[in-house]
């Protein structure tokens, strides 16, 4: 017989009901939404506490990665009545508080999940300063890996650690932890303000503006991130690409190591990966929700 189009299921005190878990989201692999929604279950323990009380813009890809796609920031109005939200500006914004909610929206093919820097209520407070570096081809993420160390260096000469994660697609970010109250209006400038010093020291390797016509074989810092109306890829979340990739924390010294080697595929994962180097590494991002440290004056 032919599986079920609709399974209910219970995720801790929640019931839900799934459909199409064998729909197909990544022809090129046939990995389905059931294990999309298999993934996000999982690593739910390690994902949860980074998006809790943020604002989430959801993208969903109901017919797999070769569709359309598009960005959802109002919380759908079907959205189960313990999935709260949070109001900010024209927008109510879903909060993803517990991992049944992370089921349910890997349900609706939300592929990728794209939380605020700041949780509610205090949205306009920054948890960390974070520098996407986005490269310019023939540029890749192992230029991305040089820029990145150049950055940790400015930051510890400004008395600040940070931690690196991957894009999950083309690039880097680095997060610097702030958890201590600083505002958009402090954080946003210290960012761009970070971003030109590195460009003015490495002209032939950063960029600092958006142009891409100056990007060719640079980096560029986005420093812009860093504001209430945008949002960067969550940690843990799945990119849709050809093949299911994921935004990974990965240490310092696995980049060097991948640096050094030139090896790009070092620095992409898929789900499985992600969820075996977690259960072997722990969240090696636990650290940007719990360090406190200011920006500099």
């Amino acid at each position: 017989m032919p599986p079920a189009e609709r399974v209910e299921v219970k995720v801790g005190e929640r019931k839900l009901s799934l459909s199409n878990l064998d729909k197909v989201l990544w022809p090129e692999t046939g990995f389905t939404k059931g294990q999309l929604i298999d993934y996000y279950s999982r690593i739910a323990p390690a994902m949860i506490p980074h998006l809790e009380r943020r604002p989430i813009t959801l993208r969903r890809w109901p017919n797999g990665v070769t569709g359309q796609s598009f960005f959802e920031k109002n919380c759908p109005s079907h959205h189960p009545p313990w999935v709260d939200s949070v109001q900010m500006g024209d927008v109510r914004y879903c909060l993803l508080d517990e991992p049944a909610s992370l089921v349910w929206v890997a349900n609706l093919a939300a592929i990728e999940l794209h939380p605020s820097l700041a949780r509610a209520p205090d949205l306009d407070q920054p948890t960390a300063v974070v520098f996407d570096l986005d490269p310019g081809p023939p540029a890749d993420v192992i230029t991305c890996a040089k820029v990145a160390f150049t950055l940790r260096s400015a930051l510890e000469r400004l008395g600040m650690q940070a931690w690196p994660k991957t894009s999950g697609s083309k690039g880097l970010q680095v997060y610097a932890p702030l958890n201590s109250g600083a505002g958009y209006s402090r954080v946003k400038p210290f960012a761009q303000a970070l971003a030109q010093l590195l460009e003015r020291d490495h002209p032939d390797l950063v960029v600092s503006v958006m142009d891409k016509s100056v990007r060719k074989n640079k980096v560029m810092i986005d420093w812009s991130q860093n504001t209430a109306s945008k949002t960067t890829v969550s940690v843990y979340s799945v990119r849709a690409l050809d093949r299911p990739s994921v935004s990974t924390p990965v240490t310092w010294d696995e980049l060097d190591a991948a640096l050094s080697a030139g090896d790009a595929a070092a620095l992409r994962f898929e789900p499985e990966q992600v969820l075996e180097r977690v259960e072997e590494l722990g969240d090696l991002h636990a650290a940007v929700l719990e360090m406190q440290q200011d920006l500099p004056l």
